[in-house]
């Protein structure tokens, strides 16, 4: 089956500025604005704990004048509080991945962002109980948490053409660090002008908006949506090819031997030892070796997730153009833009350690970070190049995984800096220079961009198969820069 270059195909992939009229960019906005509410959740107690066990003065009837907490934790008890998300977070990537294969990734990303929302809104009253009940509550925010990178991979497999894949996964995942990023200054404000607990009354009521928006306006598939147009939602299925309607089941063994998956597990577990190590250290460091102030210092490790955010957008719309102008192939894509961060990633990590200049330190750990997002364009949004069908699976084992170093790694700085100088902390640095190397290598090598062998939709019933559509990867771009597919279905 060939498609043929229509004015309508054209006029369905021309998104433009106004991605209102385009439905599979609203489902993308809400896909960020969905990430973006569970990362302000996960890390507003990050700032929020200061407030929780900050002294104040209190003046009693008598005139007298005491100090007073709100919780009277050490830092050990803090340490395991903000650690017990990740206790939760683990075990749900793979879970996470299966229930969105089955069920769809529509229905599992509304229970994992309305869940972690409704542990937000409960976290002031389980911390009122004891400290137990809140690491209960951070568990079980984790729980809901993990399922949701898996199931933003399923939602992308239905409603991502094969050509737009890196700019709407890209746009996507900058909600996480746009989060992150506004989350944390705003905690401090809120904190400070209305309590700690308005900070999780915020961001989860954020949450909840979030969630009746997304059950008002949008849909499981193009095809079920009635707001889309007949030419988007062609346009959408044709690319992606004709998709099996039998029951999927996942090739497991196939999964766990191939040296494609693997390479992305290894390379997102690289990746993820840097973006934790600086994510948890960068304030301690600032202040330890450039002495900045703390104020400063937590103004100052938001650049690079600034940056990433940025490097990201940038990265996916780079590595479409390039597929569309036919300049490099998917595979090429993946390796060039993900091994080639890693490269200058660790050209700026050796100089930061060498360097004690303030300006060019930061500078170099901005960009060092930064760079992640060119790499996300990489092994992030690989698995739907290896098995759209399988992906949010493929991802959910990465992402199991790759938050290993979420646990670990902060824990071995806290043991290598003890006396906090300088050759200490080239020490945490170099660690992470290896495992980087390490991660581009195996995935310089291993990665593929095509759709795997063993990624062939089957029936648990008849024990059939059917080849899926193979799609050529090139497009045309005709007179008015609209572009449409040309491409060969066979």
């Amino acid at each position: 089956m060939t498609i043929s270059p229509n004015t309508e195909t054209a006029e369905s992939t021309d998104v433009g500025w106004k991605f209102w009229k385009t439905r599979r960019y609203i489902v993308v906005f809400m896909t960020f604005l969905g990430l973006f509410s569970i990362y302000s959740i996960r890390v507003c107690l990050s700032v929020a704990i200061v407030a929780m066990t900050q002294k104040f003065n209190v003046t009693l009837e008598n005139g007298t004048v005491i100090e007073d907490q709100h919780f009277d934790w050490d830092s050990t008890q803090q340490g395991l509080v903000l650690s017990s998300f990740f206790y939760g977070y683990i075990w749900t990537q793979i879970i996470g991945g299966v229930l969105a294969s089955k069920f769809g990734g529509y229905y599992i990303f509304l229970c994992g962002v309305g869940g972690s929302s409704l542990m937000a809104l409960l976290t002031p009253l389980a911390a009122s109980f004891n400290i137990y009940m809140l690491m209960a509550a951070r568990i079980l925010e984790g729980l809901f948490e993990g399922v949701i990178m898996p199931s933003m991979h399923a939602i992308l497999s239905r409603w991502a053409p094969v050509f737009e894949r890196s700019r709407m996964a890209s746009l996507c995942i900058t909600g996480c660090y746009a989060g992150t990023v506004i989350a944390m200054p705003l905690s401090g404000v809120l904190a400070s002008n209305l309590g700690w607990k308005s900070v999780f009354y915020y961001f989860g009521s954020f949450g909840a908006l979030w969630c009746s928006l997304w059950i008002l306006f949008i849909r499981p598939y193009p095809e079920s949506d009635s707001f889309i147009s007949k030419e988007e939602a062609a346009y959408i299925v044709k690319s992606k090819g004709s998709e099996s309607e039998e029951k999927i089941v996942h090739p497991w063994r196939k999964i766990l031997t191939s040296t494609a998956v693997w390479a992305i597990v290894v390379c997102h577990f690289a990746q993820n030892w840097g973006f934790d190590t600086f994510l948890t250290q960068l304030p301690t460091f600032f202040t330890d070796i450039l002495d900045l102030p703390v104020q400063l210092s937590g103004i100052v490790s938001a650049l690079p997730y600034l940056t990433m955010t940025c490097f990201l957008t940038l990265g996916g719309y780079l590595a479409d153009w390039s597929q569309i102008k036919g300049y490099l192939t998917t595979r090429q894509v993946r390796r060039y833009f993900n091994c080639g961060a890693f490269l200058a990633q660790s050209l700026f990590i050796i100089l930061a350690a060498f360097l004690l200049n303030p300006a060019v330190v930061i500078f170099c750990l901005t960009l060092t970070v930064g760079l992640g997002g060119f790499a996300n364009v990489g092994f992030m949004i690989n698995p739907l190049d290896l098995a759209p069908n399988h992906a949010s699976v493929i991802f959910g084992l990465s992402n199991t995984i790759a938050n290993i170093p979420g646990i670990i790694a902060p824990i071995l700085a806290g043991l290598i800096v003890t006396d906090k100088t300088k050759e200490q902390w080239q020490i945490v640095f170099f660690i992470v220079l290896g495992i980087n190397l390490l991660g581009c290598t195996v995935y310089w090598f291993f990665a593929r961009g095509e759709l795997q062998p063993w990624a062939i939709s089957s029936s648990a019933n008849s024990g059939k198969t059917e080849k899926p559509q193979e799609i050529d990867d090139h497009e045309k771009v005709d007179g008015a820069g609209k572009t449409f597919m040309s491409s060969e279905i066979k």
